[in-house]
């Protein structure tokens, strides 16, 4: 039936069945010249677990007022959840198109957002509350930045 068709069975040597390795790079040299922003994501990811730590072996209830240590507990847990979320995408920035902007934007949106939240937690002041929302507007606009 093959060869009523035309078609001949192909010879094939060993030297052709041996699978070739593909040439992959590592993950870490994809970041090329934008390896710092990788770096800061490290240092960011120290300090979020450091904080982290420091807030669940905090007594929360210093001035012994249970409300408002609950209250400044969970602004903290806050403050600690975004920092965290923020330094994986600071991971993934390197391979997005104006990276530059993009960290610049996660970077002062992480200190404006969530450095207020923790200062607001650890002092009891309000004294920088106004300052939190934007840099909540500068992590919106940093996961927009994504897309262009």
């Amino acid at each position: 039936v093959v060869k009523s068709v035309g078609l001949k069975p192909r010879v094939t040597q060993v030297k052709d069945m041996a699978t070739q390795m593909s040439s992959v790079s590592p993950l870490w040299k994809l970041a090329g010249k934008n390896l710092y922003i990788v770096r800061l994501a490290g240092l960011s990811g120290a300090s979020a677990v450091m904080l982290g730590a420091y807030g669940a072996h905090r007594d929360w209830d210093e001035n012994g007022d249970p409300k408002k240590a609950e209250q400044a507990q969970k602004v903290f847990e806050t403050a600690n959840r975004y920092h965290q979320l923020h330094t994986l995408a600071l991971v993934s920035i390197p391979i997005v198109r104006r990276p530059v902007l993009t960290a610049s934007l996660f970077l002062a949106g992480m200190t404006l957002f969530c450095g207020t939240l923790y200062y607001r937690s650890l002092t009891g002041s309000e004294r920088f509350k106004h300052v939190a929302p934007i840099g909540g507007c500068c992590l919106i606009f940093g996961w927009l930045s994504m897309m262009f």
